[in-house]
């Protein structure tokens, strides 16, 4: 029985990544810097219209230098969207900084402007704001940065999960000062690890850039004063990921299909709802997520599916419902909570057929009728 996995990595069928590969071992551009990292931020700003970029291994280094390069450090107060993925929040411990976790609101799913708002008051010294476009689901994003210009505090936007979606015609990611991108395996488009920081202020990515290969000087000899890291992306991964952005366009329309295929697959199962969807936006729908009322439970789809050997998930657990995150500041009225206890993520991969679709439907769908 073949595995359907939630969302794995899907190379183009015309090879595109292994061209770029390819040109770099005959040039031997196999260290880690070249051609390929430099066209590949070009291109990613190229198609989101953000006018800087470095590429990174990964998009939680990308968070990591962001707050890096607004100044954050220790004991400053970083307020975060709570429901999301671990990678959005553990940079802010990197920086020894203190994190204030901010509820979400049913029509996105994301930060809520209103519980953002009382933070900001509650914490006027915030240095930064961290939201989340969760599942490829737009946040309320003009509403966030006229708070984030009124009480002058850094936006930065975690569009890991939403690469190519849009709101109001605007790519996610280039709206708060600094946008951020994950090219992970499981994500729209992969590089099999990393990630990007886009910004307009050219300084900042600079910095950021000097940051990730160890902050070494200009000198003939190797000199440091700055801490640095080695968080650049490589020439080869940089490679499989200009061959991706060719079938991104194509990787969105079938995750839309996915979604629309779940949705219509559902309809009059009073007990299904799915994730929101807003007029303002075109959402990548990373992942098709639903939530689940009445006797069965989101558990009973996760275990009807895996004795298929059908692979789905719980939403994302809130950070301020994490063991290691649980002592602070959280504000918000739950919605959170009751998101991660009602939701299932269904598989999204974009490799699924018609086929595997009808099969993974019917498995729930039966659950219902029982």
């Amino acid at each position: 029985m073949k595995k359907i996995y939630l969302s794995s990595p899907h190379m183009s069928e015309e090879g595109y990544e292994k061209e770029y590969i390819k040109n770099a071992f005959d040039t031997n551009w196999i260290a880690p810097l070249g051609p390929n990292v430099d066209n590949f931020e070009k291109e990613v700003c190229e198609l989101t219209g953000a006018k800087n970029a470095v590429a990174l291994n990964s998009g939680t280094s990308a968070i990591h230098l962001a707050l890096k390069a607004c100044g954050v450090g220790k004991d400053d107060i970083v307020i975060c969207q709570s429901l999301t993925f671990s990678a959005t929040a553990n940079p802010i411990i990197y920086q020894n900084a203190i994190p204030v976790f901010v509820d979400s609101d049913y029509k996105t799913w994301n930060i809520d402007p209103n519980s953002l708002e009382k933070a900001l008051i509650k914490y006027p010294e915030a240095k930064a704001v961290i939201i989340v476009h969760l599942y490829g689901i737009c946040a309320e994003i003009e509403k966030i940065v006229d708070l984030c210009k009124k009480y002058n505090t850094t936006l930065i936007e975690d569009a890991a999960e939403s690469l190519g979606t849009l709101y109001k015609g605007n790519y996610t990611g280039t709206f708060g000062d600094y946008g951020i991108y994950s090219f992970n395996g499981n994500k729209i488009i992969t590089t099999s690890g990393g990630g990007m920081v886009i910004s307009s202020n050219k300084e900042k990515i600079q910095r950021i850039r000097f940051w990730s290969t160890q902050a070494r000087d200009k000198a003939r000899h190797y000199q440091h004063s700055e801490l640095g890291f080695n968080y650049r992306m490589s020439n080869i991964v940089a490679g499989i990921g200009r061959g991706q952005l060719k079938v991104l366009k194509d990787r969105i329309n079938k995750k839309r299909y996915i979604f629309e295929y779940y949705h219509k697959a559902f309809e009059g199962i009073k007990d299904i709802s799915f994730m929101p969807q807003n007029d303002w936006e075109r959402s990548n729908c990373w992942l098709s997520v639903i939530l689940i009322e009445g006797k069965v439970k989101p558990l009973d789809v996760i275990l009807a599916l895996e004795k298929e050997n059908i692979e789905s998930r719980p939403i994302w657990k809130p950070m301020h419902m994490q063991p290691f995150f649980s002592s602070y500041d959280y504000i918000g009225s739950g919605i959170s909570e009751n998101l991660f206890k009602k939701g299932v993520c269904l598989p999204s991969d974009t490799k699924l057929t018609d086929r595997d679709l009808l099969k993974i439907s019917n498995i729930v769908k039966r659950l219902f009728n029982e």
